[in-house]
């Protein structure tokens, strides 16, 4: 009965698996073609003579390692500095009770009722008269501006499921507010802070809409404006773009596998330990 009821579920899901996976297939597949099998009519799924030579010009003839090297520059400056903001002001969310309201709280996800469009052009604007128009910093602090409330509202929940006891505990030891959040709480929150820290990383990472607004210099541009830049009025570059897609998914997918690891463990079972 057990094996029947797996052989039936596994054919329902392995057909919903390969449709939700065929772009990503579909993308490694042209990366692997030659120019010619790229526009070859039928197109087939699997290369039939795979070569690297798009990944070879990707790297060496284009500015793509550059644009990689940017966006995981932008990309951890963020995390840190969102991480940075968003534990104090989500510990002071759980445990201050004036912060606690859920009006007050419910305020922190007020800015993702305006879209990045809507905000992208007043931050260019400030932006141009502060001097921060064109550079790392004016990007890195755009992307937290969406990224820190995320963080503060997550972390949130991480923290009140800290139990108070712990805290104290430690306090009745003499131990302050912040060596407290310090050495205590943030080491048992700690599947929060990476789970933070990873989606908030994807957030910078695949950000196109403030780095196509906010960055103009060749030299400062990101993967997901280089990547753009393979296809313009007269040509279009199949097997660069593909190529680029992949390895902009590949942190990515890496990413979303320490998610998955370090969301499963119990907060609980952290604090006993």
């Amino acid at each position: 009965m057990n094996g029947r009821l797996g052989v039936g579920t596994l054919s329902i899901v392995a057909p919903l698996a390969f449709v939700f996976l065929f772009p990503l297939i579909w993308i490694v597949s042209v990366s692997l073609k030659g120019d010619a099998e790229q526009f070859a009519t039928p197109p087939t799924l699997v290369p039939l003579e795979p070569v690297l030579s798009n990944y070879v010009r990707l790297l060496s003839v284009t500015n793509f390692p550059r644009y990689i090297g940017n966006s995981l520059f932008v990309a951890t400056a963020t995390v840190l500095l969102a991480l940075l903001a968003g534990c104090p002001a989500a510990y002071a969310m759980a445990r201050f009770r004036t912060l606690a309201r859920p009006g007050v709280t419910s305020l922190v996800l007020l800015t993702y009722m305006f879209p990045p469009i809507l905000l992208g052009i007043p931050l260019f604007v400030i932006y141009s008269k502060v001097g921060l128009a064109d550079s790392y910093l004016g990007l890195i602090l755009a992307h937290t501006t969406f990224a820190l409330p995320f963080v503060m509202w997550m972390m949130r929940d991480f923290f009140l499921a800290v139990p108070v006891e712990i805290e104290e505990a430690a306090r009745v030891d003499g131990c302050g507010r912040l060596r407290l959040l310090w050495i205590i709480v943030l080491p048992i929150a700690r599947p929060g802070i990476v789970a933070a820290a990873i989606f908030t990383f994807i957030l910078s990472w695949s950000d196109y809409m403030y780095a196509l607004i906010l960055v103009k210099s060749e030299s400062r541009k990101t993967v997901s404006i280089g990547l753009s830049l393979f296809v313009d009025s007269s040509t279009v570059e199949p097997g660069l773009m593909m190529a680029g897609s992949v390895l902009i998914t590949v942190p990515v997918l890496i990413a979303f596998i320490f998610v998955q690891r370090y969301l499963v463990q119990g907060l609980a079972v952290g604090a006993v330990k």
